[in-house]
């Protein structure tokens, strides 16, 4: 059964993105001085005194906007309020309220969810007495907060678990896998998140930067849940016009860590940019295990087929050359929950751990098949290996001297280990450490004096 939701709403720039990160007690929501920072629909599960619920930030709420992506806002918004079990209209006491206050509260009126105002801003006891204004709004009970301090925090938390539905006993679905999507501007990767929701969960558009934030998308498939994070897309270091693009672009690479598996999505339509080059640089860095999309295949440059493209990414993206390769259409839906079924079997690969006989006998294997060259006088050698932790599959390799092998040795040993272990399409960890013989290790045996008659 899915966790009830709290929905945020309230004019632009009252502080609703301060206010889910205040009550998630971390930073989800970009906050940014700017009316209209948040466009989709923000969403973090929250635990209090026993209970949980789904809490989510929405855009501002403002019915005479021009902006491009006004509608699309505005219906993300119709979206959360449908679905809401509590709603929460969040004002400002500094400004009191407003036209646009009022607005709001009469389109409220239509839904059936109860409502709380939270008036934010309300920084000290003087502050907070301006809350008593917006009683004429029509709805109780008003909670005077304040985001910035975290103030009113568990006075809001009560009145939300108050008007909560009853109780059925339950709790977030344990996560099976998290997958990032990542790409550059307009690669289709809110296109790709909607496909695997089955609904339109983020805004898309052909304006290039519409998602800002890392949106958490929760969906199930065969029985398991999955989050699939949709990031803001790069482009270049020069091109980021703001704050609110750098903490987009700082919140795509934080995806990445805490993904188990990342999707890469290239635009089909266009060659492999410096932007996806860096990006795979990137990838490769966290060694996260990382599917190559091939997004909008319908539109793929020249009608190429997808084995085209396998030798194409081989050469522009070397770095991620094991990683596998899968062409989708996600205005379709083609192919994009077999890119799930993908992701999930590098998820497996990545948490494989082998024997230590296993692995030795792979080494043994490579060793005579091309011995380690010398660099001097001193031969090289491997003694043995371990593997010691997964995600990535990290083996030590115990070696007389790490500094007499080459990188080329080490590449070479690190493919004869993908090919031959249940760990082909991603990235080793490898270390070369030095290990002294037993012998070696024994202390020198002291001479024994004769015994004195």
């Amino acid at each position: 059964m899915p966790l009830p939701q709290v929905v945020i709403v309230g004019r632009p720039n009252v502080g609703k993105s301060s206010m889910l990160n205040m009550l998630a007690r971390q930073r989800i929501s970009i906050v940014e001085p700017t009316a209209g920072v948040t466009r989709d629909r923000i969403s973090t599960i929250i635990e209090y005194k026993g209970r949980w619920f789904d809490l989510i930030d929405t855009g501002g709420m403002d019915f005479k906007t021009s902006s491009e992506l006004a509608a699309d806002v505005a219906r993300q918004i119709e979206y959360a309020l449908r679905e809401a079990a509590v709603i929460i209209f969040a004002v400002d006491v500094m400004d009191g309220r407003t036209p646009l206050d009022e607005e709001i509260a009469k389109r409220l009126r239509k839904v059936q969810a109860p409502i709380l105002v939270a008036a934010n801003k309300s920084d000290n006891d003087k502050f907070a007495l301006g809350a008593n204004d917006f009683y004429s709004l029509g709805f109780t009970p008003i909670i005077a907060v304040s985001a910035k301090h975290s103030r009113g925090r568990y006075e809001l938390l009560d009145a939300i678990l108050d008007r909560l539905p009853p109780e059925t006993g339950e709790a977030p679905a344990e996560v099976a896998m998290k997958i990032a999507v990542v790409g550059k501007r307009n690669a289709g990767k809110s296109t790709f998140i909607n496909a695997l929701a089955g609904s339109e969960r983020v805004i898309v558009s052909e304006i290039p930067g519409t998602t800002r934030d890392a949106v958490d998308i929760r969906f199930e498939k065969d029985g398991l849940t999955y989050v699939a994070i949709d990031t803001a897309g790069l482009r270049k270091r020069k091109s980021i016009a703001n704050d609110i693009e750098f903490y987009s672009l700082t919140r795509a690479m934080e995806s990445i860590r805490r993904a188990d598996v990342v999707l890469f999505l290239l635009d089909a339509p266009s060659e492999v940019s410096q932007v996806d080059k860096r990006l795979g640089s990137a990838i490769e860095k966290e060694m996260k295990p990382v599917v190559l999309v091939v997004s909008k295949f319908d539109q793929a440059m020249g009608k190429a087929t997808s084995e085209d493209y396998v030798e194409y990414l081989g050469k522009a993206l070397p770095g991620l050359s094991y990683a596998p390769i899968t062409c989708v259409t996600a205005k379709d839906a083609k192919n994009v929950l077999i890119t799930v079924d993908l992701a999930r079997n590098l998820f497996k690969q990545t948490s494989t751990r082998v024997s230590t006989a296993s692995l030795n006998r792979v080494i043994e294997s490579a060793i005579r098949t091309y011995h380690p060259p010398s660099p001097g006088a001193v031969l090289p050698k491997i003694y043995y290996g371990t593997q010691v932790a997964t995600c990535p599959p990290t083996i030590v390799l115990f070696v007389n001297n790490p500094d007499l092998f080459h990188e080329d040795y080490r590449r070479f040993v690190e493919r004869r280990l993908r090919t031959e272990l249940p760990f082909p399409e991603v990235p080793l960890r490898l270390i070369l450490r030095a290990h002294v013989e037993d012998d070696e290790k024994k202390p020198p045996r002291r001479k024994q004096r004769g015994r004195r008659s």
